[in-house]
């Protein structure tokens, strides 16, 4: 059952140690077939060395595992949420990345001072709230993807494709498992030079609002002219 869709996922999890994202096990990514209602995500707690396709886990969604011999992870049920919430989105990945980490538990958003920040994320990267004991007790993982949505009000999940949640760390997301490998780079890119810059001046001003309308308007709006096009 979605064979290629395992595969996928297997590879997106093993760019997380090849991009310096995660230390041991401490990060997953799904992927979704929406036609199907099905997503697959890694299993809980197996090394990346050991990881195979095999070893995905597929789960519906009302949160069921459908197939798999292993326990997915912990944080599917935020994947699960995220999923339902945002239909516009075909891959999730969370990781405890140094930098955005360090922004949660923090728990201040990531500021848009340059660029970089600006060709992929329109505007601040949010920090979410943080849960109430009751949330945490009720259903942590669940309840994690709720105040994400919730940070989301407002927003547009494609233009920002990840956020930092309070106390804990980043997920990612995007039109499939590769894409949001790929965000979650860049936050952590970011999250380390918004730490730089105001390592070097504290004070150093948010990027222009024309800068940002401009770099992000050019990759991502309806005449977007960055790259070789599709002509």
């Amino acid at each position: 059952m979605l064979e290629k869709l395992k595969e996928d996922v297997c590879k997106a999890n093993l760019q997380l140690p090849e991009y310096g994202l995660v230390t041991f096990t401490w990060g997953n990514v799904s992927g979704i077939d929406r036609e199907k209602g099905l997503f697959v995500i890694k299993p809980s707690g197996v090394s990346y060395e050991e990881l195979k396709p095999s070893d995905m886990v597929v789960i519906d969604m009302d949160g069921n595992k459908v197939e798999g011999d292993l326990n997915p992870s912990t944080d599917t049920p935020t994947h699960l949420e995220l999923y339902k919430a945002f239909p516009e989105i075909g891959g999730v990945v969370h990781t405890h990345s140094t930098f955005a980490t360090s922004w949660a538990q923090a728990g201040h958003d990531i500021p848009l001072k340059g660029t970089t920040h600006a060709d992929y994320f329109y505007g601040d990267v949010p920090c979410t709230r943080n849960l109430t004991p009751e949330e945490v007790d009720e259903a942590y993982e669940k309840n994690t993807g709720k105040v994400i949505i919730e940070a989301f009000e407002g927003r547009n999940p494609v233009y920002v494709p990840g956020v930092i949640c309070r106390n804990h760390g980043p997920f990612a997301w995007g039109k499939d498992c590769f894409q949001a490998v790929y965000h979650a780079k860049v936050l952590e890119e970011v999250a380390k030079m918004d730490f730089i810059t105001k390592m070097i001046d504290p004070s150093a001003p948010d990027a222009p609002e024309y800068v940002k309308e401009k770099h992000f308007l050019r990759k991502h709006g309806p005449n977007a002219y960055y790259g070789q096009g599709k002509g």
